[in-house]
């Protein structure tokens, strides 16, 4: 896998090449129809360590910028927001009995789910590529950076 870093402070954050990113965190990588979603680096890096997770029921619609499930973390719980609309067709296991996945491979073994696209190429529109979402996270590190790490 291709990934860029940028380091702020003591944090080293990825971005991996090749997939779509939404504003909110999530990435989704597509193929044959299919996608597998995940939280991008940047977002387990803010959130701090995961402690739990809750998708929604395979079979469940899931719309683009709407709900997927939660994470709970050691201070809080985060809504997680779907980067595309489809229907849940698998979860992964391995993160329900091992949640710190997402936090130590966010981009392999640390991915959330698999769904059935209804339109990608709309959804599509709507996200940013590796190098957008690069440029977008590095602003948000630079502008909120004070406030990584705090209370970790």
């Amino acid at each position: 896998m291709d990934y860029k870093e940028y380091i702020y402070d003591k944090f080293i954050f990825k971005v991996r090449s090749g997939i779509y990113y939404h504003k909110d965190g999530c990435w989704v990588e597509v193929e044959d129809n299919v996608a597998t979603i995940g939280v991008s680096d940047f977002f387990q890096t803010l959130n701090g360590d995961i402690a739990g997770i809750s998708l929604y029921d395979i079979g469940v619609n899931i719309v683009q910028d709407e709900p997927l499930g939660d994470i709970e973390t050691m201070k809080i719980s985060v809504e997680l927001i779907s980067p595309a609309g489809g229907k849940i067709i698998e979860h992964n296991k391995q993160v329900n009995d091992t949640p710190e996945l997402i936090n130590s491979d966010p981009y392999g073994e640390g991915w959330l789910l698999k769904a059935e696209l209804k339109n990608f190429e709309a959804d599509k529109l709507n996200l940013m590529d590796s190098g957008k979402y690069f440029d977008y996270m590095k602003a948000r590190i630079d502008e909120e950076g004070k406030d990584l790490g705090k209370e970790q």
